[in-house]
């Protein structure tokens, strides 16, 4: 009882149905929901491209505009071919769904442990860099990143089971102020440039620019490929729109990544003019920030605004791998606990599984956003992949009007996304990537032996004709009752197993101590009938191991042989009372769970 008013009080109370259709949301709240992750690269994207080129020299700096056109580039190609996506899977389930029916299971499966692993790797870098720009103003909590990272991810998951469209009121305001406070923050700083008061340190376009290493500029454009995560979460998620949901899904997907380019080139320019170079313990974001506001009361909101999208970014994926999961759990892929729906209609298991999966990534990384940078883009490029691809062979298949037009882009697509995702590949693998690549497969390998299981067992449990007559007669019935004393627990447990079994009741005592066995015996004699009470000699002091033994021996005297076993239970009236006892039953049913032909049955009796 206690524990449903928690549950009542942290998540709220449960929605029937018959409400679903009204949980879904408009496109300016989907906006704060589905691409909270895309908008909230912008916080690290253009940071992850100055790191490595500032390592090389100062001068390698002036390589970050040419980098951020390639990105914007990659940007508006793989936005269009997503409204393609839309357009022709108007249900939902992007790069899993397209690659499963155009390119097969196996592409699919690849396609889902992909985003899969990335929608676990957004919420940990994005918790991660939020608690980071926290850090940047206020030092005194970098030391506690991890914990600070933890108890977000908690929180969000908690709002996440509170429901999508009462989440998503939640989130709408934060995700505005970051788009708010950015549009301010490169506004005044452009103006500042334009009126004279803030003089650029390095000029738009250079003549020249240094000579450095190939590998290097890759790698500064593989890192900065992290402004693109995020962006297929709105195809997966066209059911939560309101209707018409295929239209309102494509008017927010081009308004997200028009914002999205327009931040990200931007603070990159920007970052260009100023000489911004990120540095231990402060941010790229907040180094411009500084440099634009000074101490002024904006810079703090600047810093607040961004922490709180980057905790958000992580919403994206809480509105998207519980349904990813769902999907998979229905082709048997996944456990099907996954499959259904919580009472407040949200995939309340996915939610929960994914809280956990990020919550040990933030511990074992330590918080740190540039340990888990290199795994992450390597899944969603892949995914990006295996959709454009598939769509390339929806349209050879469809041949829908102007189709050409639509499968030259899509391959445009493909293999643009194949290309960075060699490179980034390349680039990143010794730096982390190689992890992500290697449990891609290991991930694929799980999902096809969970639905092997699942085949087994339909077969197992599929209705037979052929199966003999029931017949009662046949089956010899001993009802087993262990016990530790005698209490009115026990004689109603006594009775119940007379009742279903008559001819052969037995009772079953472990003999532990000699006294107390002789203690028994006496209060046992004086219950009247002719119930036989077998004592257990344990040499060794174990209560279940002769237990299981004597269960067995009953078992084969003869195979039509049927055992219940019937444990007394009492029950406390608190719950925390549990952790005063042995809980012997607990384990005791828990070491039957495996044997054949013994049903256990649990009698309890109330305090």
């Amino acid at each position: 009882m206690q524990a449903s008013k928690w549950k009542r009080f942290l998540v709220g109370n449960p929605i029937a149905s018959e409400m679903a259709h009204h949980e879904r949301i408009p496109k300016w709240k989907a906006l704060a929901v589905l691409s909270s992750d895309a908008l909230s690269s912008v916080a690290y994207a253009t940071e992850e491209i100055l790191i490595p080129l500032a390592a090389f020299g100062a001068a390698a700096v002036a390589w970050s505009i040419p980098i951020a056109l390639c990105i914007i580039f990659l940007l508006v190609v793989v936005t269009i071919s997503y409204r393609q996506t839309i357009d022709a899977y108007p249900s939902g389930g992007g790069a899993y769904t397209v690659a499963k029916e155009n390119l097969g299971a196996q592409a699919g499966l690849v396609a889902a442990a992909s985003l899969l692993i990335d929608y676990i790797l957004t919420v940990a870098v994005s918790v991660s860099a939020g608690v980071e720009n926290i850090a940047s103003a206020f030092p005194l909590l970098a030391e506690h990143k991890a914990i600070i990272g933890v108890a977000v991810v908690i929180l969000i998951m908690l709002l996440n089971l509170r429901g999508l469209k009462e989440s998503a009121s939640i989130f709408a305001l934060p995700t505005y102020l970051f788009i708010f406070s950015f549009i301010v923050l490169i506004g005044v700083a452009f103006w500042n440039m334009a009126t004279g008061v803030a003089i650029p340190v390095a000029p738009l376009v250079h003549e020249v620019y240094p000579a450095i290493p190939v590998f290097l500029l890759l790698r500064a454009f593989s890192s900065g490929c992290t402004a693109l995560t995020g962006i297929e979460a709105i195809s997966n998620g066209v059911p939560v729109f309101k209707d018409p949901g295929q239209k309102n899904a494509k008017t927010t997907m081009f308004w997200m990544s028009f914002i999205l380019g327009f931040m990200f080139l931007g603070i990159t320019v920007l970052c260009h003019f100023y000489g911004i170079v990120p540095k231990e313990g402060e941010t790229a974001v907040s180094l411009l920030a500084h440099a634009v506001f000074g101490e002024h009361a904006f810079y703090y909101i600047v810093q607040a605004s961004t922490a709180l999208i980057l905790f958000l970014a992580a919403n994206t994926s809480y509105a998207d791998f519980p349904r990813l999961s769902s999907l998979l759990a229905k082709d048997r892929y996944l456990p099907r606990q996954l499959a259904s729906l919580g009472d407040r209609l949200v995939f309340s298991n996915g939610i929960i599984g994914l809280s956990i999966a990020a919550i040990a990534l933030i511990i074992f990384f330590k918080g740190d956003t540039h340990l888990l940078i290199p795994l992450y883009a390597v899944g969603v490029f892949i995914s990006f992949t295996l959709s454009q691809l598939g769509m390339v062979v929806h349209h050879i298949k469809v041949k829908e009007p102007h189709w050409i037009k639509s499968l030259l882009f899509n391959l445009l697509g493909a293999l643009t996304t194949l290309v960075v995702l060699i490179v980034i590949g390349a680039t990143k693998f010794i730096h982390g990537a190689w992890m992500v690549i290697v449990f891609i497969p290991i991930l694929v390998f799980v999902f096809n032996r969970i639905q092997n299981h699942y085949l087994w067992i339909g077969k197992q449990l599929t209705f037979r004709s052929s199966l003999p007559p029931i017949d009662v007669l046949q089956v010899k019935h001993t009802a087993i009752v262990p016990l530790s004393g005698l209490h009115p627990g026990v004689l109603k447990a006594l009775q119940y197993a007379h009742s279903i079994s008559s001819k052969d009741v037995r009772a079953l005592y472990v003999e532990l101590e000699p006294e107390a066995t002789a203690r028994l015996q006496t209060e046992w004699d004086k219950i009247p009938g002719d119930m036989k009470l077998v004592v257990l000699k344990s040499p060794y002091r174990s209560v279940i191991d002769p237990i299981l033994t004597y269960i067995d021996e009953v078992r084969g005297t003869s195979e039509d042989h049927l055992v219940t076993v019937v444990i007394p239970e009492f029950v406390t009236p608190k719950w925390y009372h549990n952790f005063l006892h042995n809980q012997t039953a607990l384990l005791l049913r828990a070491s039957l769970y495996f044997k054949r032909d013994v049903i256990v049955v649990s009698v309890r009796y109330h305090l």
